[in-house]
């Protein structure tokens, strides 16, 4: 696995919002006024008390209170209400409105697990992964990563590709790991849509293809994804998949660059210097001028 995902891979994303306890949109209702949901939830209803923990968490339609979405998501928990379990073990897993506690986190992400909550079997698993609150246990992560992809889960279907392609906790098997990280890259997620092409590059779970690597690392890169960018720029620079063009090779290694963070920033900007001095200044011009609009609408 490059270093690229090894940097990447243990990003928690916030993925409960209010239509998980609406079952609607991530926003509430017209309809659903505050204090309709807080009459509601005075009156204990679980949904409503889930959807209170989610505004004071997110900062709907209320002032962002973790000590508050601490309090309404406990209300739904121990009423054994899923959506409620997993959003009060990722407040404890981040320490919002309560002490980090990870071993606390895992007890109620493991409540909701038990349910089939998507979201939480995928925490859970992070937790056996990462050994925090829970023994680490690669295989119970794994188990728990498949339950959430099973449903699913975009960030469970890449961490359970990247369990077969580093055999962790499951054999190896790169054809398993080209099968998840396709589930996960068809859902936009540019880290799997970088995976696959590179699997595809490498001929590793697939037939070797650089225009199929080619077009997964251009989606990833489109999404302003720096090691797929880089990945481009050296296929543009080497005519691998793609015509030798040194002007896109720049445009792209100069864009990961302008992305990346760290020693990999250091890294993309030493190769696109080095790519520069092989150029004309009216290529090294064009291609400036091209990054320069691409990080402009960024910008906006």
């Amino acid at each position: 696995m490059g270093e690229w995902m090894r940097q990447s891979r243990r990003v928690f994303w916030v993925v409960v919002l209010l239509r998980v306890c609406y079952g609607q949109a991530a926003s509430p209702p017209a309809a659903v006024s505050l204090q309709g949901v807080l009459e509601r939830a005075a009156k204990g209803d679980v949904k409503a008390e889930c959807a209170l923990g989610v505004m004071y968490r997110d900062g709907q339609g209320v002032q962002p209170d973790y000590a508050e979405a601490a309090r309404w998501f406990r209300k739904a928990a121990e009423q054994g209400y899923a959506e409620a379990e997993n959003g009060l073990g990722f407040l404890y897993d981040n320490g919002q409105g309560v002490p980090e506690d990870h071993a606390v986190a895992a007890r109620w992400y493991r409540k909701a697990a038990n349910q089939g909550n998507p979201d939480a079997e995928f925490n859970l698993g992070s937790l056996y992964d990462t050994g925090q609150g829970v023994p680490q246990d690669h295989a119970e992560a794994a188990r728990w990563y498949h339950k959430a992809a099973e449903h699913g889960d975009a960030d469970a279907e890449f961490d359970l590709g990247v369990m077969y392609e580093e055999g962790q906790g499951v054999a190896r098997d790169y054809t398993e790991a080209a099968r998840w990280y396709r589930k996960a890259a068809e859902q936009g997620i540019p880290i799997a849509q970088t995976a696959l092409a590179t699997l595809y590059a490498n001929g590793r779970g697939a037939p070797q293809d650089l225009s199929e690597a080619l077009r997964w690392f251009r989606k990833a890169a489109e999404r302003g994804f720096a090691p797929a960018m880089h990945e481009l720029g050296a296929a543009y620079a080497d005519g691998r998949g793609a015509p030798h063009d040194y002007v896109a090779a720049l445009i792209w290694m100069d864009l990961a660059a302008f992305r990346a963070r760290g020693p990999l920033r250091e890294k993309y900007s030493a190769e696109r210097d080095a790519i520069a001095r092989m150029m004309t200044p009216e290529q090294v011009a064009e291609a400036q001028r091209q990054a320069l609009e691409r990080k402009a609408k960024w910008a906006r």
